[in-house]
């Protein structure tokens, strides 16, 4: 017993710094300044609090042992006292201007939205997240890229599980970048802890926030606000980059944009549809009617089979394009563009058994976009 005790105890004392680290609880300092002063605040307010217990606790144990009933301690007997009065109420005043003073200075930190240098637009969609580039014509959807066999329990974890997207939020470092929050359908919630960055994104409002990152890196997210069945399903990754590479990036989308423009003139093979429909599939679609295209009854419509694909080609066009009101089907004619939505379409159609031979090529598709 006292060999097995003793191996603990130095068991415990041995604990790597990195193993020690993973129990820590406090907030971290963050990438920008604003969550720096955050955190600085927290801490401040933190010792104050400690400051408290420590004196209001030790004169309470130093009570209870020196004037304990032992000793013959008797109660005293009286009614006012001014001078005490007038102490207890000046200490918790001065300790409360203390702490608002740099709260305050912070709060107006964080509500200073003025001289953004860029401006980003973000719509929350079930489970999803647009970013619009204002005045740089770069508008994208960013949507969980963790696989579905890590989700379904069937491949190991990844190192960012739930964590990781198709396509982050690019940003310059050391640029004050401002944020407009709004959503499509149901109220979702921005949340970047370590851009200190937290708004809800409401149907009908705009929200404003701003980030300037100083240090080049990769921070993740989520929707911090419960939106329905995928909720957790929502990551959202940031790229902080110099902004020497944030230009070439951008560069790089325009370009991107052009070259899917041009091939929506084009006529593409059924093997080349497929393959690029499957990844959109999975991206966009597998979430509510599965991988293999068998939905979920009584809640997503199976696609392997279905009558509304098989049987009516103008139908299927028409629903993935306009969507169906009043259900989850979302109108994905804004969403993706003409390759990608002649690409998925035809996925859809020669997938899971249903091998129709057809295809769809995105010139239909670009004249029933609304």
């Amino acid at each position: 017993m006292r060999l097995s005790t003793a191996a603990f105890l130095v068991a415990g004392v041995c604990i790597s710094q990195g193993a020690a680290a993973e129990w820590q609880l406090n907030l971290a300092p963050g990438a920008t300044e604003i969550s720096r002063s955050i955190y600085d605040l927290h801490m401040l307010i933190f010792y104050i609090c400690v400051a408290i217990g420590v004196v209001v606790f030790g004169i309470m144990l130093w009570s209870i042992v020196h004037h304990r009933k032992s000793k013959g301690a008797q109660a005293a007997h009286f009614h006012e006292n001014t001078l005490v009065e007038i102490i207890w109420t000046l200490i918790p005043f001065a300790i409360l201007i203390a702490m608002a003073l740099p709260a305050s200075k912070t709060l107006i930190e964080m509500y200073d939205k003025r001289d953004g240098e860029v401006t980003i637009q973000i719509t929350g969609y079930q489970w999803k997240w647009r970013y619009q580039y204002l005045n740089e014509d770069i508008d994208f959807f960013s949507s969980l890229s963790t696989p579905r066999a890590q989700i379904n329990n069937e491949e190991d974890k990844g190192e960012h599980y739930l964590l990781e997207v198709d396509n982050p939020l690019v940003i310059p470092t050391g640029t004050k970048v401002r944020f407009l929050l709004t959503a499509n359908d149901v109220i979702h919630s921005w949340w970047v802890p370590a851009l200190a960055v937290k708004k809800d994104a409401i149907p009908g409002f705009i929200n404003e926030a701003w980030a300037e990152v100083s240090d080049p890196g990769t921070y993740r997210g989520q929707c911090a606000e419960l939106c329905g069945k995928d909720h957790g399903f929502m990551p959202i990754v940031v790229e902080a980059l110099p902004a020497d590479q944030y230009q070439q990036w951008l560069a790089d989308a325009k370009a991107a944009k052009a070259a899917d423009a041009a091939a929506a003139d084009q006529e593409l093979s059924l093997e080349q549809l497929m393959s690029r429909g499957e990844a959109v599939y999975n991206s966009q679609c597998a979430a509510c009617h599965q991988a293999n295209g068998s939905g979920i009854p009584g809640a997503f419509p199976a696609l392997a089979g279905s009558p509304l694909i098989v049987d009516n080609r103008a139908a299927h066009l028409d629903i993935v394009i306009n969507g169906k009101p009043g259900t989850a089907m979302q109108a994905f004619g804004k969403q993706l563009n003409a390759v990608d939505l002649a690409a998925v379409i035809t996925y859809e159609r020669n997938a899971w058994g249903n091998d129709l031979g057809d295809s769809v090529q995105p010139r239909e598709i670009k004249a029933l976009q609304p």
